[in-house]
């Protein structure tokens, strides 16, 4: 029997599952790719400005010999990627991935390192400035977190040269005549910093030069870019190429300022740690519960690449994880990608139960989203004829609370407890909802 021959690869029908097939429907967007192998574990995590133009370069003739992915890549079965706002939330996506996953060839981020911030203390009567991966909570001007400690301690540099703050540790108090006699450090010898520490500057007028800073770090770095250029283009001219290189090196440092998160927004569960107690009474406060909530659930809706779509439910008993109360479900009524349709399952399949088997309900049910989320949840407790908990949803991109039926929604200080709190909550939610998705994936691959 002779075999048909093999058609050139050109006109062979791409296999669906084919990761090099699969990486060119990518978006162009930034975000984060997943590799995965056979099993459907996902050995590599990455992020990237363009999806599809990164996440190609694995498959194509010059990376087979590349040192760095040589060894994995032939590993590789699968890829999927999770889309984000900008390049910098795929920084902070990529580390929070390879954290929770712990990816096999991933070698950095898996630690407990935290990324970095820039802190001034403006409660002080003198208020330092400094690059800490510990932030306080109170008391401070917070900018981070920063995408990258090496060019933030240049810029840092180049600001303190300009405006001569101090980053000592040094709590220096104008009713204390100790500090009249202290001898100021060689930094003010060299004129980078004014000697708050000596009364060499009045209160008013170094408070004056922290001012100015904040107004750089908030955005206003035109003019010193702008100055920058002028005294680099100035020392190439005079064929001092060295000193224009170093001035060249400072505006790229100035200019990545804005590379960074906000403080607000992307927050760090290793570097804010919660107090669960004064997050409760925080939100018996805000949401103006007659008691104090024990009970928290939290919902998500899961899908990477448009499939597999999930839900997660985790559950929280005096504001910490109560591993028990776990729930997690696969979406069965819902055809392609509709979160609001599958949140209105979710909920449909969950409180029917509680109800049919006369159980309590949770005192809080706090959906991850918007009001679009928060809608659907309302709408399958109307059809199950049922009156909800205290429902609430927490929307990511301003980390604003909505209630049905209230138009405006509620922002918290960053460092409300119960903001934290509730945070915690979404973002375990969300996790959960992950994790489950991938172990669908690697079930079906496996089964296929």
């Amino acid at each position: 029997m002779i075999e048909d021959p093999v058609p050139p690869v050109s006109q062979q029908t791409p296999d669906p599952r084919d990761p090099a097939a699969k990486v060119r429907e990518f978006p162009t967007s930034s975000g984060v790719y997943l590799m995965k192998d056979a099993a459907a574990n996902v050995i590599y995590v990455g992020k990237a400005k363009n999806l599809r133009n990164r996440a190609s370069s694995y498959f194509s003739k010059e990376a087979v010999n590349d040192p760095r992915i040589k060894d994995w890549m032939p590993l590789v079965r699968d890829v999927d990627y999770i889309e984000t706002t900008d390049a910098i939330q795929a920084v902070f996506t990529e580390a929070r991935m390879i954290k929770d996953l712990r990816p096999k060839f991933n070698k950095d981020l898996k630690d407990d390192k935290t990324f970095p911030y820039l802190q001034i203390r403006t409660r002080e009567e003198f208020p330092r400035v400094e690059i800490t991966r510990k932030p306080r909570r109170k008391g401070v001007r917070l900018y981070g977190p920063f995408t990258s400690t090496k060019p933030l301690r240049i810029a840092v540099d180049v600001l303190q040269r300009l405006l001569q703050f101090r980053t000592c540790t040094l709590d220096i108090k104008s009713g204390e005549d100790r500090w009249k006699w202290f001898r100021p450090c060689l930094l003010h010898s060299i004129r980078r910093c004014t000697g708050p520490c000596n009364f060499r500057v009045s209160r008013d007028d170094y408070r004056a030069q922290i001012k100015k800073l904040i107004f750089i770090l908030e955005g206003k770095t035109a003019k010193l870019v702008r100055r920058m250029e002028k005294q680099m283009r100035a020392a190439a001219d005079e064929l001092n190429f060295e000193k224009a290189r170093r001035i060249r090196d400072e505006i790229t440092a100035v200019q990545k300022l804005d590379m960074r998160g906000d403080a607000a927004k992307d927050v760090q569960p290793e570097v804010f740690p919660i107090d669960p107690k004064k997050g409760l009474v925080g939100l018996r406060k805000v949401l103006g519960l007659e008691t104090t909530p024990r009970t928290i659930e939290g919902m998500d809706i899961a899908h990477l690449s448009g499939q597999d779509t999930v839900a997660s439910l985790v559950s929280f008993l005096d504001g910490i994880p109560f591993k028990p109360g776990y729930r997690r479900f696969k979406i069965k009524s819902v055809a392609g990608v509709d979160d609001f349709a599958s949140m209105r399952e979710v909920v449909t399949r969950r409180f029917r139960r509680l109800r049919d088997e006369d159980e309590v309900f949770p005192d809080i049910l706090l959906i991850d989203g918007g009001k679009g989320q928060l809608n659907a949840a309302v709408e399958a407790f109307q059809a199950l004829g049922i009156t909800p908990p205290c429902l609430i949803s927490l929307a990511k991109q301003e980390e604003e609370i909505f209630r049905p039926g209230v138009e405006e929604s509620i922002k918290l200080s960053r460092h409300s407890a119960a903001l934290r709190l509730l945070q915690y909550v979404r973002d375990e939610s969300h996790r959960f909802a992950q994790h489950y998705h991938h172990m669908l994936r690697r079930k079906r691959f496996t089964d296929e």
